[in-house]
């Protein structure tokens, strides 16, 4: 098990679920304080557990609680019915392949969610490599991500 500011340093002090800064310095039991979520990535069925520790506030690993955490799109992005960022993860790192995950009325704009999405994914999955391709469909753009 890693210390706080192992975990931190690592991280570059952000937290995996916001993406927002977390101050090493506040206090524990502040909500927007640094926080260690355990996460089990233990396959079903498979044998033993595995998992990671991610940097996270006090607050957003306490919402997660017993449910599923959620990463947000950013709201600088126009992005239309984008996909829920953790699941499409977890999928691709189980199965491989290529998951559509939102459509942009602008080629601009799913340039724009791409590079955002590459750069959140790399720090949210540091071991794994993803990658985008922008396909016109429908008058606009879908923003499709492979691994």
């Amino acid at each position: 098990m890693s210390t706080l500011r192992e975990v931190g340093e690592r991280e570059a002090w952000r937290c995996w679920l916001c993406d927002e800064p977390v101050d090493p310095d506040m206090s524990v039991n502040d909500p927007r304080g640094p926080s260690i979520d355990s996460i089990n990535t233990a396959k079903k069925g498979g044998k033993g557990k595995g998992g990671v520790e991610r940097l996270a506030h006090r607050a957003c690993n306490t919402k997660k609680g017993a449910v599923k955490p959620v990463v947000p799109w950013s709201d600088r992005l126009f992005v239309v019915d984008p996909a829920p960022i953790i699941g499409v993860v977890e999928q691709l790192t189980r199965k491989g392949g290529r998951v559509a995950v939102a459509r942009c009325p602008e080629k601009s704009d799913a340039e724009d969610a791409s590079e955002w999405l590459l750069d959140r994914l790399s720090r949210l999955e540091p071991g794994v490599r993803f990658d985008t391709r922008i396909e016109q469909a429908g008058g606009g753009y879908l923003l499709v991500l492979t691994t």
